[in-house]
């Protein structure tokens, strides 16, 4: 009894000390070319400059074979276990946000830039966004699909993940399956580079910026302002290289007025485990400078996923 107690721990403690490696919440997305080519495109304003940008739900009311695209990448990723987050759903999130964010301001009455874009990011959470770009071919009574994916890293827009193909020509194949056969071939390693680049904010943190400025309300406070012989900017700094991974973070840009951190890494989950954006990481310094010795107005903010702003003197 006693050996086939220890034969059964031996094959069940390498499971729990090891669990099975978490992969990134994904969101499929029509890309801006393709938007473009197919007319799904609209203008907002962006503090007085006109702005084009794609306009998804138009796109997916209007183009059925989107959505069968769409979802047949969806049923592919969801099959090889990552989280999917689905673009019609998070738009409608969205929709119900829109009119709280459209008159969010401070209490001084200043607005936030963000756009629409940044918007569905936010509502998404995801950690990669998968733009899909993919044109039907016809060859005589012939089809066949040519496709681009790029995985884009939502926080910071930099491309961790490629892949572009042209499936074989069918007489009879329906859209998606044309699709899955293109890209069947190209997806595996795809989703290696994905888990790649996860894996490693996993073990070195999530890369953001942070914006700390000074509100102009005649406070009498600004980063060169000192608490117990250390000036503000002295403190931030402190508290950046004690709260953010293994200390990694650039300082671009500092006055007394301003502060600009670049490279900001920082953890993937809170303690409660849950996803965690720029805005928490620095409504984290917010808290720490609005207690004692420093009693601190501050506001937190964001934009986008992957850019915190913290406002100095107010909230």
């Amino acid at each position: 009894m006693k050996k086939i107690l220890a034969l059964i721990l031996i094959a069940v403690l390498p499971a729990a000390l090891y669990p099975q490696a978490k992969k990134p919440t994904i969101m499929v997305m029509p890309s801006d070319a393709w938007c473009q080519k197919n007319g799904f495109m609209t203008i907002y304003d962006n503090q007085g400059t006109q702005q084009s940008v794609p306009d998804y739900k138009k796109a997916l009311q209007n183009d059925p074979d989107l959505l069968l695209v769409i979802g047949k990448i969806n049923t592919l990723m969801t099959d090889r276990g990552f989280p999917l987050k689905n673009l019609e759903s998070v738009i409608r999130i969205n929709e119900n946000q829109a009119a709280q964010d459209n008159v969010r301001t401070s209490k001084a009455g200043s607005s936030l830039a963000e756009s629409p874009l940044d918007k569905l990011k936010k509502a998404a959470r995801a950690d990669i966004i998968m733009y899909l770009t993919y044109t039907i071919n016809q060859t005589g009574p012939k089809k066949s699909v040519t496709f681009n994916l790029q995985g884009i890293d939502a926080y910071t827009g930099k491309q961790i993940a490629g892949a572009q193909g042209t499936g074989e020509p069918s007489f009879s194949a329906e859209l998606p399956s044309l699709l899955e056969e293109a890209v069947l071939a190209h997806l595996d390693n795809f989703n290696v580079q994905l888990q790649k680049h996860f894996d490693d904010l996993f073990a070195n943190g999530r890369e953001i910026t942070i914006r700390v400025q000074v509100w102009d309300n005649g406070s009498g406070t600004d980063l060169e302002t000192e608490y117990g012989g250390k000036e503000l900017n002295e403190i931030i700094d402190a508290w950046m290289s004690a709260n953010t991974v293994k200390g990694r973070f650039s300082k671009s840009e500092s006055s007394e007025n301003y502060m600009f951190f670049e490279q900001v890494r920082i953890p993937l989950y809170n303690d409660s485990g849950k996803s965690q954006d720029a805005k928490d990481f620095v409504q984290l310094l917010r808290k720490f400078l609005k207690d004692p010795p420093y009693n601190i107005s501050c506001k937190a903010d964001m934009n986008g996923l992957g850019a915190g702003l913290l406002y100095i003197g107010e909230k």
